[in-house]
């Protein structure tokens, strides 16, 4: 319960402390205004007069609300020097005058009728003074939400209030988890702090760590380098170099944590002599797609200790989803004990693949052959992190559709591990990867009958429009849903309900797996980060990217009907609507899988791969 009583005491100081003007005012206001019509209706909620304003409390300098009115035809009217104090004095009129009771279990709100009057004017301070005056900065928007969802306040460090804060904050967290004295603390990780001036880096950066050993003087500050090349327009030389050298060194920790593509130790001497740790971040959102930068990650550790005057400490994987890629992980779980690179990661993966299905297979390792050579030999720009397949994204007339690798090989390697299912059908790991490598394929095969459909459309070519996208959009994506739907590990149902296991109720079970369907999708109320979290799961193919791409032909083919051009921004607005009714809908899908994968993988090589061959494609 301190923990709690901290937090509600700090969230007062904030409330009571974010500025006086009217604006403010009157969003407190409202937001008590919309309190009370939870409560109580929006009829009876009428009978009141909300407001607040800041010089009720200037005399005292203590939050102050005040009652009045009520009575046969008048509003009561309550006035807070806060939206806090506001929610106080209404509490206190529905409790003392209307004998109500609010509780989380259950609320007991009869009104007598009329509202009874306030006889005289009632005016209540809190007997609790705080620091009421303090230098917050509102930071900007965040992800393409608006300041609804982020735009998150920050307090000033050279203000007195910010090491009592931080350190009440630390005293309580490891009272509650103890420590091994290591804090992380990412102050402007994807945010552009207030002032690029290093003596104010600087001193932000000391505050923060003088706030950790006051409560630790063994305390280690964890930082992550995201934010040094998140924004490298703001974080020149100077400005990096003011936050590295704020801290002792030996005191910060920082994780360089996309090293395996974009490696911050680089251009920054080694973090100028702070300790770091050599990262493999590979995954943004958990997106499923076959990729890596094997070659990288292979030489990358040893580079780093290499690197003149090296301060790397250790080895890291940081990805922001697990349950895809695993052979990328396995090699940088081995590499944080090896002292040299693999010499041969052609056979590495070989014998990755024999102990993965216990047995030694020719074909089925010169699948993997081949996957290293193209899907897991990513290097440049396009080691993004992301699957950026058009299978996975909003169609439009601008989609990218190249790639790093030769996609013969991933075709290549499809046919040589169906080749392999008499040997290795028992296999559940091979039967993974056969999903997995089929799922690959097909987002091949979408690629390609989407460029297709587009030099159709842009040819004003009716028949083979049509042809294409019937393809991609009826067959194609369903047969894929099948082929998913075979696999535990690809389950749509299986994803909702481990959201839905974490509630307590029914009600919060749907909030759970309303949020779980925003994650895969829109990921914000308006698709803010739309498909960023992308997924190719049984359910969510047939369901949410199907109907999509339908939709997109559909709108190609009208557009040459009736001789229109195309508008994206209005099939945008469609696309959303289906998009928001997958999000919203309360469908349950099968948490089983079904169906045999090696025959549905056979059926749709048997039908797709000739056609490859032939380059009908």
């Amino acid at each position: 319960m301190e923990a709690v009583a901290v937090a509600a005491a700090l969230g007062f100081l904030l409330l009571t402390a974010a500025g006086g003007s009217a604006g403010d005012e009157a969003r407190e206001a409202a937001a008590v205004r919309e309190l009370l019509a939870r409560l109580l209706g929006p009829g009876p909620a009428a009978a009141f007069s909300v407001s607040v304003e800041r010089a009720l409390a200037a005399e005292s300098g203590l939050d102050t609300y005040r009652l009045s009115g009520g009575g046969v035809g008048a509003r009561v009217r309550v006035l807070g020097s806060t939206g806090v104090a506001a929610a106080a004095g209404l509490h206190r009129y529905l409790r003392d005058f209307c004998g109500c009771h609010v509780a989380w279990s259950g609320s007991q709100l009869r009104l007598p009728q009329p509202l009874p009057a306030v006889p005289e004017e009632l005016t209540e301070a809190t007997p609790n003074r705080v620091f009421p005056q303090i230098n917050i900065t509102q930071m900007g928007s965040w992800g393409h939400f608006n300041c609804s969802y982020s735009c998150s306040f920050l307090l000033a460090p050279e203000d007195p209030l910010f090491p009592i804060v931080g350190s009440l904050f630390l005293r309580e967290l490891t009272k509650e988890f103890g420590t091994d004295h290591i804090y992380g603390a990412d102050t402007f990780n994807e945010m552009k702090p207030p002032s690029s001036e290093p003596s104010y880096l600087a001193a932000a950066t000391a505050t923060v760590y003088q706030a950790m050993i006051a409560v630790d003087p063994d305390a280690v500050w964890l930082l992550q380098g995201w934010l040094f090349q998140h924004q490298p327009e703001f974080w020149g030389p100077a400005q990096v170099g003011a936050v590295l050298g704020a801290v002792p060194r030996g005191r910060l920790l920082v994780l360089d944590l996309f090293a395996e593509s974009q490696p911050v130790y680089v251009r920054t001497a080694s973090f100028q002599g702070q300790p770091f740790i050599w990262c493999m971040l590979h995954n943004f959102g958990g997106n499923h797609g076959l990729f890596g930068a094997l070659e990288s990650v292979n030489r990358g550790p040893t580079a780093a200790r290499l690197f003149p005057n090296s301060t790397m400490v250790g080895t890291g994987m940081a990805p922001e989803g697990i349950g895809q890629n695993e052979v990328v992980y396995a090699l940088m779980a081995e590499l944080g004990w090896r002292k040299d690179p693999v010499a041969d990661l052609g056979a590495w993966v070989a014998g990755f693949a024999a102990r993965r299905y216990g047995v030694s297979h020719g074909t089925a390792e010169a699948a993997w052959r081949l996957l290293l050579r193209s899907v897991y030999n990513c290097s440049g720009e396009g080691c993004s992190g992301h699957n950026r397949s058009p299978l996975v994204r909003r169609p439009s007339l601008q989609m990218a559709t190249a790639v790093w690798y030769n996609r013969s090989d991933v075709l290549e390697a499809w046919r040589l591990l169906l080749a392999a299912t008499p040997t290795l059908a028992t296999s559940p790991a091979f039967c993974y990867d056969l999903v997995d490598v089929t799922r690959q394929a097909v987002q091949e095969l979408v690629s390609l009958y989407y460029e297709e459909a587009r030099t159709a459309y842009l040819n004003t070519e009716l028949v083979p429009l049509m042809r294409a996208g019937g393809v991609l959009a009826y067959e194609l994506l369903p047969a894929l849903d099948k082929v998913l739907a075979s696999d535990s590990h690809f389950l749509l149902g299986s994803w909702l309900e481990r959201a839905r296991v974490a509630a307590v109720s029914e009600t919060e079970a749907r909030f759970y797996e309303q949020n779980s369907r925003y994650q895969l999708t829109l990921w914000g109320p308006e698709g803010n980060i739309l498909d960023y979290a992308n997924k190719q799961l049984a359910g969510l193919v047939a369901d949410y990217y199907a109907p999509r791409w339908r939709l997109f032909m559909e709108t190609l083919v009208e557009s040459l009907v009736r001789g229109i051009p195309f508008q994206q921004h209005q099939f945008d607005k469609n696309a959303f609507q289906l998009e928001q009714t997958f999000v919203l809908s309360t469908r349950r899908y099968p948490s089983q899988p079904q169906g045999d994968t090696v025959d549905l993988a056979k059926k749709l090589f048997l039908k797709y791969y000739p056609r490859w061959v032939a380059g009908a494609l």
